[in-house]
């Protein structure tokens, strides 16, 4: 599943070529892709057309597009994206508008400020992955609701999910305060998106890795300095995928333009198994976790014994 710097650099995508872009048709080719929209097909076109994208966002791994008002009555709305395992927004040129992806499952034929015709597609193989016009909501504390927009309101259906490291709102030392009054173990409150999101199984390793601290250790044992060092690493390890495109394990996960990340060649533990912890030369171990694989150094990251620090 892509995580959020492969989402963050696909709402980028989004922010540089389709916003100012009125919708003038949209065409489903798969309903179960707007399987969210309660009056399925119909509804999300006739939400759509018309509109023009003022603004991309993203709160974690959660991506939306603000509309203009198009002289209903509804509200502020937004386009919500979910990627899901396989989900990829594809903008084709007036040229290649014939390339029709034998997994394209929704297309938003668009008209840009300067009348050139093109598209946004949506591309999902697997069909975990979803649109829909959802309405916009104030959001609680009052700041932008993502990355990417000014407008404090967030999609209602994201309301729930917390601030990621990467939006301009969050304060890590309230994040870290959080962390502290769970009784839990680092990872899982670092994967918990209630407390921060946008943290995903690989870049919450390397982070672990980076703050020298084990998967298990107990949130409530962990000091005040343990959980910025945590954190600072966190959005560190974010930012560096980001400027690489993201990891990009899957060859289904490109952005706008179809370009893949290259971040994968730099991974400290996650899927090293046996090979030498590139800070002392222990060969990394592999625990199971949550259905999924924890990479650790078992020198740099001792686990906590019986449970505790």
């Amino acid at each position: 599943m892509p995580e959020l710097p492969e989402v963050e650099t696909v709402r980028d995508g989004l922010a540089r070529h389709v916003l100012g872009s009125r919708v003038v048709a949209t065409e489903v080719l798969r309903d179960w892709s707007v399987r969210r929209q309660p009056g399925g097909a119909a509804e999300l076109a006739d939400l759509l057309t018309g509109a023009r994208l003022t603004a991309a966002a993203r709160r974690g791994k959660f991506l939306w597009v603000e509309l203009d008002d198009t002289g209903g009555q509804r509200g502020p709305l937004a386009l919500v994206a979910h990627l899901g395992m396989s989900g990829q927004l594809l903008v084709r040129d007036a040229d290649d508008l014939g390339d029709r992806s034998r997994h394209l499952r929704v297309r938003l034929v668009l008209d840009s400020p300067e009348g050139r015709e093109h598209a946004l597609d949506f591309v999902d193989q697997r069909t975990f992955g979803y649109l829909a016009v959802v309405p916009l909501v104030p959001t609680p504390d009052g700041a932008p609701g993502g990355l990417g927009s000014t407008a404090p309101l967030v999609p209602e259906t994201v309301v729930h999910v917390a601030r990621d490291l990467l939006d301009p709102a969050v304060d890590h030392d309230v994040v870290v305060e959080a962390m502290r009054r769970r009784r839990t173990g680092l990872k899982r409150a670092l994967l918990d998106q209630s407390l921060v999101s946008g943290v995903g199984n690989i870049y919450a390793d390397e982070a672990l890795w980076r703050a020298q601290l084990h998967f298990a250790r107990p949130t409530d044992t962990l000091r005040r300095a343990e959980g910025a060092r945590l954190l600072a690493a966190a959005e560190d390890v974010v930012r560096e995928a980001l400027a690489q495109g993201g990891t990009s394990f899957d060859a289904l996960y490109v952005n706008v333009n179809g370009a893949s990340g290259y971040f994968s060649r730099s991974l400290a533990v996650y899927g090293q198994e046996g090979r030498p912890c590139p800070r002392c030369g222990t060969a990394v171990r592999r625990d199971a976790f949550m259905n999924r694989s924890s990479y650790t150094c078992p020198r740099c990251q001792p686990r906590p014994r019986n449970g505790r620090w």
